[in-house]
């Protein structure tokens, strides 16, 4: 809950409002209705449409995929360059445009691979 004045002259009294809900989309990606960003994660057009259209929880994935390209190909984020490639990988993985995405050295662990949890 967050709290606001009430308005009136000298008074400073404080009156709780409770806090917005959740908005919903129709994630492009997961299929569902989910909650949505709190706002655009980019300042063009496809920020705009991630925030129509892709969830809160479609979004962290990509945070977390997107980790892979970057160390892959040593994405220099600060670049034109490297900012065109991954809007371009954030419009396949979401969907907004045809293609493949590219490939990364990522290797998934495999399980009971080994370390030091096993006994």
């Amino acid at each position: 809950m967050g709290w606001r004045p009430d308005g009136r002259a000298g008074k400073r009294r404080v009156v709780m409002t409770a806090p917005n809900e959740a908005r919903l989309v129709k994630c492009r990606k997961l299929g569902k209705e989910l909650p949505g960003l709190a706002k655009p994660p980019y300042k063009n057009e496809l920020g705009k449409r991630i925030y129509d259209e892709v969830s809160k929880e479609a979004w962290d994935m990509w945070i977390k995929d997107s980790v892979k390209y970057i160390n892959t190909y040593r994405v220099d984020l600060t670049s034109a360059e490297g900012q065109k490639f991954m809007f371009d990988q954030a419009e396949v993985y979401f969907g907004f445009k045809d293609g493949t995405l590219a490939d990364t050295a990522f290797v998934a662990a495999e399980p009971g691979g080994g370390g030091d949890d096993e006994k």
